[in-house]
């Protein structure tokens, strides 16, 4: 039996053995990390991946706008106002002769400026406040969940206006006022995640072996507890995105001669069913931004918690 064992036994199955035997070496294994893994389940979404590439081609308009941009986009030129898409003008021209093309392509600097900023803020005031209310629970948690119900009482847009109108308007205090009532929930979701985990083995462990509070929340339950923050960070992106726009729309964002899009559209109510060109560019721009990080959102979720698939 060992005879005919031997002599079933292909070449080169014999020869693999023969030089881990030689060598000492254990055949090589392939290894998967956790990091590997999120990437592998996030590139198998398709629509992340389409989403990553939309966001992606934001990113690179809006570092490369001086070199992609073919005008100047506060330039004026009253002998061409208000033309139709052509090899001049690709997007056409508004009411003051200014390139639509070039102004879009700055528009996504301020869209990546604002919601970029504004969610690292939220997220920022959101996970301090969501960690302490979790970890400690009890007063402390009431206290800041109170708070947090504060800033829930005021609609997103009605509370920026009225922060905006008490600052100026500009790219900063949009900035502010949009962060300001965003941490709220980011805040609840973290707290939510915090509840389920700061009783697991893995935290009793450590509290038992002397660990301190600050180590317990940053090395063990902040990583178990972020994905649902992360996940949402990506959503609230389009979101503010959109926000900072309603804002320019109704007159209180960033000032009138600044390329953005909400501006732009502002600027186009006036020729609606007359030069549709001139709205119907911003809007298209706002829509494939904010579906570009809806869908990475989306993915991220998927990738982080693949239960929730």
């Amino acid at each position: 039996m060992t005879e005919l064992t031997k002599s079933t036994a292909g070449p080169g199955k014999a020869t693999a053995q023969t030089a881990a035997a030689s060598t000492g070496a254990e055949p090589a294994v392939a290894r998967i990390t956790q990091l590997g893994e999120i990437r592998h389940r996030f590139m198998a979404n398709k629509l992340a991946v389409v989403g990553l590439v939309l966001v992606s081609a934001l990113f690179i308009t809006a570092i490369f706008a001086p070199l992609i941009a073919p005008q100047d986009p506060y330039h004026q030129d009253l002998n061409a106002t208000l033309q139709a898409p052509s090899g001049a003008h690709w997007l056409g021209t508004d009411a003051l002769g200014r390139d639509q093309f070039s102004r879009i392509v700055y528009g996504s600097r301020i869209a990546v400026q604002v919601g970029l900023a504004s969610i690292f803020l939220a997220c920022t005031i959101g996970i301090i406040v969501g960690a302490l209310a979790g970890y400690f629970g009890k007063a402390t948690d009431s206290v800041l969940m109170r708070v947090a119900d504060v800033f829930f009482a005021f609609p997103l847009l009605i509370g920026a206006i009225v922060i905006i109108i008490a600052m100026g308007r500009g790219v900063a205090p949009v900035i502010i006022s949009l962060a300001l009532f965003s941490w709220p929930t980011v805040s609840r979701l973290l707290r939510s995640s915090i509840l389920s985990v700061r009783e697991a083995d893995y935290v009793l462990a450590a509290r038992a072996l002397g660990a301190g509070t600050r180590r317990i929340i940053l090395r063990h339950i902040l990583p178990n507890s972020i994905s649902a923050v992360m996940a949402y960070a990506a959503f609230s992106v389009g979101s503010a995105i959109v926000a900072e726009a309603s804002l320019s729309f109704l007159g209180v964002g960033v000032s009138p001669e600044v390329p953005e899009w909400g501006n732009m559209l502002a600027a186009a109510k006036d020729f609606l069913g007359v030069k549709d060109y001139l709205w119907v560019y911003p809007s298209i721009a706002i829509v494939l931004t904010v579906l570009g990080f809806v869908f990475v959102g989306d993915g991220l979720r998927d990738a982080l918690d693949p239960k929730l698939r």
